[in-house]
């Protein structure tokens, strides 16, 4: 993945978190919304001023939506968790912790 591809994943996902379509994100940052599909898709990367208007508009800064580590598949995920257990599993007060954060987590 390139980094208008990632940047449009990123863009996609947090609008979704917000509940936005992506006409009502279109609008509220004044492009058509063939243009947002085009930046989530990765086709085009958005023009500064755009660039502004859509951290404005999903409330996020600059920072939240480089930061690239949480661009990554479920999958991709499972398998970088599954190494890091790897690494752990001989050692059972590790284990002990790493297994009650999992489970006050998924309690939540």
């Amino acid at each position: 993945m390139n980094l208008k591809q990632e940047l449009g994943e990123k863009i996609r996902r947090i609008r979704k978190q917000r509940g936005l379509t992506q006409e009502q994100l279109a609008e509220m940052i004044d492009i058509t919304s063939r243009n947002l599909s085009n930046i989530e898709l990765g086709i085009s990367f958005p023009k500064s001023e755009t660039l502004e208007k859509i951290l404005k508009s999903l409330r996020i800064t600059t920072q939240d939506l480089f930061a690239n580590e949480h661009i990554k598949s479920n999958q991709e995920l499972l398998e970088e968790i599954h190494k890091l257990l790897e690494t752990a599993k001989n050692d059972n007060s590790t284990l002990g912790k790493i297994y009650k954060i999992i489970k006050d987590m998924l309690e939540e």
